[in-house]
Order: structure tokens, then sequence, then C-alpha cells
């Protein structure tokens, strides 16, 4: 098959540009290199630095393409806060824009890459797809925005669309920015060179961590699934663990003690978050097969091989 993936030199996105292109599918990727690097990618893998919101530029990249999986996005929540313009601009719409450009070049397919975010709190869990979004951030809007723009743009011109809502993403080449970074790959850093991790609430709040070639597993299914058009489907683990549970299993994959500060002062978040991945294991065959001590373990494994 020919793929598009956009976003595909970010952490997840080169991820699953690699294993398509480790399949031996024709693989084009798109990315504005803002938090990804061309040197995630295997060189059989064509490579385009632009934005997802250059429809001329769209319309160079999907001819002959036979499913677009759309990645390219601004993913930070704290971030958003800051700069609810710029996530719309990207993420709203430069979906809209990618819709466009498949509907203009024929493009059948796109698997959208969405968020456990938009959920926000819920009075049950584990979180099902038919509960009612409470998004708490522009993130989270931009996200469940982008989903019913393809769903409905889909509906309108004859695309198939689905949304896949992935949970909380880790794994190696996870990037760590200066500030906002991922909570997985900032306490396994902190605790491998001896530094302490902080804790924002009492840490009680669970969060589902689902390791990146168990999504990766999950957005290749996606691509050629059938009974999935208009779709929104769970990935996670569907494993609930809080953030001290989190810290605890860090401190046995590293054998180091760690010093844990509470932050009382700054909430964490929504208190409870995990996915039922029942629609996920039906519709994809969806089996997460990593567990967190695992991925952890292949994590530190991969920073030290770095290292030499």
């Amino acid at each position: 098959m020919h793929f598009l993936v956009t976003g595909g030199a970010g952490f997840l996105g080169s991820a699953l540009a690699n294993r398509l292109a480790a399949d031996g599918h024709d693989v084009r990727v798109l990315d504005d290199l803002s938090n990804g690097k061309q040197a995630y990618l295997r060189p059989d893998i064509a490579f385009t630095q632009g934005d997802v919101d250059d429809i001329p530029l769209l319309w160079s990249l999907l001819h002959d393409v036979d499913c677009v999986y759309h990645l390219a996005a601004r993913v930070s929540v704290a971030e958003s806060h800051l700069y609810p313009r710029e996530y719309n601009r990207v993420n709203v719409g430069g979906t809209v824009s990618l819709m466009e450009a498949m509907r203009d070049t024929g493009v059948q397919r796109v698997v959208f890459t969405s968020s456990g975010a938009i959920y926000g709190r819920q009075p049950q869990h584990p979180v099902h797809e038919n509960d009612t979004p409470h998004p708490d951030s522009p993130y989270a809007v931009s996200k469940w925005s982008a989903e019913q723009y393809i769903h409905t743009i889909g509906e309108l011109w004859q695309i198939e669309t689905v949304a896949l809502r992935i949970f909380n993403a880790y794994g190696p080449r996870q990037s760590l920015p200066a500030s906002h970074a991922p909570v997985v790959p900032r306490f396994l850093q902190q605790a491998a060179t001896g530094g302490s991790v902080v804790i924002f609430g009492d840490g009680s709040q669970t969060r589902d961590f689902v390791y990146v070639d168990d999504v990766v597993a999950a957005l290749v299914s996606a691509a050629t699934a059938r009974r999935i058009n208009r779709q929104i489907i769970n990935i996670g683990s569907g494993i609930e663990t809080d953030i001290n549970q989190l810290v605890t299993q860090i401190e046995q994959v590293t054998g180091r003690r760690v010093n844990r500060i509470y932050n009382r002062d700054k909430p964490g978040g929504v208190p409870r978050l995990a996915a039922d991945i029942s629609r996920a294991q039906r519709l994809l065959g969806f089996r997460p097969y990593t567990t967190l001590m695992e991925g952890l373990r292949l994590m530190l494994k991969e920073t030290a091989v770095h290292r030499q």
C-alpha cells in the first residue's frame, strides 16, 4: 500500500512510519520538524519538511496514496493553555486542510490520532467511546473538534474515517522538552540520573499508560480493518495506574530509590483516566502486549544504548 504519515518524524509517527516501511509498504512522511527528527526515519522513507496546512504541498504528496495517517499536531496540554490559537490553527485548521486535499485527490481513508484527553472528568471508569466528552484544555478541545471535522467531511465526500483516541503513549525516542515534558520519560530520566521527581497533587491521580509498539499495532490494523468507518476507538492498555505506582515501578527498573517531592498546590489533572478497550479488541483485534514494567525496561535500555 501507499501511505502518507503526517507528523511522521515525531515519537509516535516515526515508529509507525518505520513499521509500515519494514512491512514493505511505500511510505511518505510530512513533518515540520517542530518536534520531530528526520534521523528517526528509515532511509527508504520519502521525507518532506513542510506544514500540514499547505494544501498545494498536500496535493503533491497525496498522489496515489491509499490511506493517510494524520498525526501532525501540537500535543502539550499545558502549552495549549498558553497558546490556544496555535493549537486551533494546527490541530483543527491543519486537519481541515488535509481533508480538503484528500477530497481533491481522491484518497479514500484517513486514520486520525485523537486523544484520551478529550474525556476529561468522567463519573465512571474505564471510559467508553459513548461517554460524553468533557474536554478541559484547548488541546483536548482541538482534538475533539478535529474528530468532528474528519467525520463530517468524510460523510460529505465519501472518505472513510476512523479516529483512534490514544491514551498516555510512551516509549523510546519520546521527546523531553525543557518545559511540559511527558511524565514517563521525565520521571525515568530523573530517576536514572539520581534526581528527584516532582509529583503534582498527592500522586493518586490515575492514567492509562500504553507502550508505543502496541499503539503502532492498532494504527496498522486500522488501515485495512473492515466496518470501522466513522468509528471512534480507544487505544490504551486498559489498566489504571496511579502516579505513585508509576514512580514505584520506575524505582524497580532503575534499581534506584527516588526522592519524591509533592507539589500539592498544583493540581495533577483529572483524578482518573483509563480506557475501555473492548471496541478496539472487537474491531481491530487489538491486544496490548507490553506491560508498564517491561515498557519502562525497554525505554531504559534504549536510553543506555544512545549514551554509549
